[in-house]
């Protein structure tokens, strides 16, 4: 007899001119991965689900009916975490007291989650005394998602927790959401469109595109037959290549590779040293210097000639790129073409914000 728990999720929200009408059912633990381009829906999803904005159709969680044709429980009352894209902690406050201000008002016997555990689940018992200023954006955001689980939440929802962040940043998060994965058995609804975090962290895919649930199914089933990348850009114009695994950093969590001549680093394990991979970069997450840049946490930083530029949008030049990789586009603004003089066959440094792995 199968008793397994499920999150049953059928909504329908209109507003001006975009409809959300999903319909899908996934099991109650582990983390489920809400995934898509830039304006399928998934934002207005999760918000439908904490009851932030109020929707038709019926919410279960569990054995927890939250929406129905009679019901619709406010979000005070649902059992819920949420991590914004931005930390969005109380800068008077010391990391502490932001911590303590909701788990103060769960009552005792209802506190699954300790303070002690989250503290040291997310490793910020270093930072109790300091204000969210003094802190980096990795160590906000592990801030804010222990902040989450203090209020002992049954569903934790994280809307693109890491997006804003830095690769160096994200690297550093990255280990303490794969032990919220292991550690916690609170179920984690992830709202992504990068494919790296969603090989990492999910084991299951819900694949949304303008609005509704084109598949889903285990993270293993996905990444074989759907090809998980061909979904995640915000448009059409990303440029793929090879690169051969040549090194792991197991401290930091970081796979070195070569293509071309050039040595590029991805976040996490993505092959075995000597396999060849297929990366991608989509053109909005190429920005251009004319320098190296210094003292940075940028990771992936090329030297590229400047090819054919073609206006595209009243403020946007798309550019070509030939690189050691092989050929690239890259978006930028007319602003930055006529303040950095750039013109086809002028050399600068690309930089990669967003690789991506494919295989």
């Amino acid at each position: 007899m199968n008793t397994e728990q499920r999150m049953e999720v059928c909504l329908r929200h209109e507003r001006e001119n975009f409809l959300l009408d999903v319909d899908f059912s996934v099991s109650c633990r582990g983390v489920i991965a809400i995934f898509g381009p830039s304006g399928c829906g998934k934002t207005t999803l999760l918000r439908l689900i904490a009851g932030l904005e109020q929707g038709q159709g019926y919410l279960k969680l569990c054995d927890e009916v939250w929406q129905d044709e009679t019901v619709f429980i406010p979000t005070h009352e649902r059992p819920i975490g949420y991590v914004f894209q931005e930390s969005s902690l109380f800068p008077h406050l010391s990391v502490l007291r932001n911590l303590l201000y909701g788990y103060r008002r769960i009552p005792y016997r209802q506190r699954h989650v300790k303070l002690e555990h989250a503290v040291e689940l997310l490793g910020i018992g270093h930072l109790l005394q300091r204000k969210p200023q003094g802190l980096s954006g990795g160590e906000r955001q592990r801030v804010a998602i222990a902040r989450a689980l203090l209020t002992s939440p049954k569903l934790l929802l994280m809307d693109e927790p890491i997006s804003a962040l830095d690769q160096n940043s994200k690297a550093e998060i990255m280990p303490y959401l794969q032990r919220l994965h292991s550690d916690l058995a609170i179920p984690v609804l992830y709202v992504s469109h990068a494919a790296d975090e969603v090989a990492q962290l999910a084991d299951h895919l819900v694949l949304m595109k303008n609005g509704r649930v084109e598949s889903q199914g285990s993270i293993n089933k996905m990444r074989k037959h759907l090809h998980l990348t061909s979904h995640i850009s915000t448009s059409d114009e990303s440029t793929g290549f090879e690169a051969t695994v040549i090194d792991y950093d197991d401290a930091f969590h970081i796979t070195y590779l070569e293509a071309g001549g050039v040595r590029l680093s991805v976040i996490g394990i993505v092959a075995s040293v000597g396999e060849s991979v297929e990366l991608s970069i989509n053109a909005e997450d190429i920005s251009l210097s004319l320098e190296p840049i210094k003292d940075s946490s940028i990771l992936n930083m090329i030297p590229v000639r400047l090819g054919s530029m073609a206006e595209r949008k009243p403020a946007h030049v798309q550019i070509s790129l030939d690189s050691g990789l092989g050929p690239l586009l890259a978006h930028t603004t007319r602003k930055s073409v006529k303040e950095l003089v750039l013109h086809p066959g002028k050399e600068v440094y690309a930089v990669l914000h967003n690789l991506t792995v494919m295989n």
